[in-house]
Formats: structure tokens, C-alpha cells, sequence
């Protein structure tokens, strides 16, 4: 694959190249930039196959190298110093991250994560969809991406009943009555939910409050849902959990 690296500081550009080179030797740099003008340039010459893009560089984002570019037929793995502005967005498009500072085993899973993908070319419609999910308050996401084995959904979130976890999958219950089982966690979902009211009421459960029918008073609490599903309240959140229903 073949690899630009944007960043904004050279030491970031220097450890990235250190990184790949020694732990990733299916990417071939073929070119940095540390400003968007430049980055612009770079990936229209260079026509990548990968691109690692910080996200807040100087007074601009890495969003604005994307929003400048009339195609992108490339893989994008952002990467980030902290949970910052766009991240929410980013998450909801289904796109890879890297938090600096960097783990090792998170960078090699995310370059072998775009292999597959490059040969698909399933990319584009996500970037296309970040960039609209940019445009509105970043609390305000109203769909989001689910990374399916052969496809990516987009779901609206008033569709979504609950979110149910399975070891390090986790499984979406919508209004259809459809399933959709998705290879993430269910903590990922729950900080990118929470914003707009999901519960996150168990360990094991992420709901809707919308379906939410009443709340039983037995086993320490439990969700009646109006599909007449029986969600568990665990004992840390079960005092989060009535006071967001008071207000619901």
C-alpha cells in the first residue's frame, strides 16, 4: 500500500515513518505534508492508496484536506492527540482513528483493517458521509455507520431499539425487527450514544429510552421495553439511568 502521512508536527511525521517501517512492512511511504495546502498537492500527485491524516493541524483540520479534494478513492486512518473536535463524527462514519500516542498493535490492526477495503473500494461513501455528519453540531449525529462483513449500513438513530454486547461484538436491535451484528465493542458505541440519550444501563446493554415502555421493580430494576424485552439495570447505573428517564 501505498502511504501519505499528513501532521502538522515533524515529530509526529518521524515516529509514524518509524512505526510503519518497522511494524508494517506492506506500506510504502511515498510522501508527508505538515500544512492542508501542501497535503492537497501531495495526494493529488501522489494518488495513494492509504492516507494517515491528523485531524487538528494548526488552525485547520484534516477534514478541510478532504473537503478540498474532488475525489478520494483512498483509505483513511485518522489520527488524533485526544477525543477532540470531529472525533464524534469520525465514529459515526465507521472510520478508523489512532489516538496518539500511538499503540503499536492498534496501528497494525487498522493498515491491515484498510487492506481489504482498498479492494473493495467501499471507502469513499464513508468519507462522503463524515464529511455530511461535519456539517451538523457534532452532538447532533442523526445517523451512523455500521461496519458490517459485507456491507456498511446507515442507520438513522430513531431506528435503533438497544445495543447488546458479545465479547467484543456487538449486536444491533432495530425497529425493522432486523439484527445486525457489528465488530466493535459496545463501549464505543456507548460514548458515541450517550450524547443523544442512549442509556447505557448494564454492562451488556445500550438502550433507546424512546422504547422504553416502564420501568419493573424487581432484580434491582429492570427495562420493560414496548417490543416486551426485559433489559437489566445494574446497581452502579441504576440511579443514571431513572434520573434520564425523569427528564426524558
Amino acid at each position: 500500500m501505498r502511504a501519505v502521512l499528513i501532521d502538522d508536527e515533524i515529530s509526529n511525521l518521524e515516529n509514524l515513518r518509524t512505526l510503519l517501517e518497522r511494524h508494517c512492512p506492506q506500506v510504502t511511504i511515498i510522501a508527508t505534508a505538515q500544512n492542508v495546502s501542501d497535503a492537497v498537492d501531495v495526494v493529488k500527485k501522489y494518488l495513494p492508496d492509504l492516507v494517515f491524516l491528523d485531524i487538528q493541524m494548526s488552525e485547520q483540520t484534516g477534514f478541510d484536506v478532504l473537503k478540498q479534494l474532488p475525489t478520494r478513492n483512498f483509505e483513511v486512518i485518522f489520527v488524533t492527540a485526544y477525543d477532540q473536535y470531529g472525533i464524534q463524527a469520525v465514529k459515526s462514519a465507521a472510520l478508523d482513528y489512532l489516538l496518539k500516542p500511538i499503540d503499536i498493535e492498534e496501528l497494525i490492526n487498522a493498515v491491515n483493517k484498510a487492506e481489504p477495503k482498498l479492494v473493495k473500494h467501499i471507502q469513499t461513501s464513508q468519507l462522503d458521509f463524515l464529511l455530511q455528519q461535519l456539517k451538523k453540531p457534532e452532538t447532533n449525529v442523526s445517523k451512523i455507520a455500521l461496519q458490517m462483513q459485507s456491507e456498511i449500513r446507515y442507520v438513522t438513530l430513531s431506528e435503533i431499539i438497544r445495543c447488546e454486547a458479545d465479547n467484543t461484538y456487538t449486536h444491533f436491535f432495530l425497529s425493522s425487527g432486523e439484527k445486525i451484528l457489528v465488530s466493535k465493542s459496545l463501549k464505543e458505541y456507548a460514548d458515541l450514544l450517550r450524547p443523544n440519550g442512549f442509556l447505557r444501563t448494564h454492562q451488556s446493554h445500550l438502550v433507546n429510552p424512546k422504547y422504553v415502555k416502564s420501568w419493573l421493580k424487581e432484580d434491582g430494576g429492570i427495562l420493560l421495553l414496548m417490543s416486551g424485552e426485559r433489559i437489566p439495570i445494574s446497581k452502579p447505573n441504576k440511579d443514571t439511568v431513572k434520573q434520564a428517564l425523569q427528564q426524558f
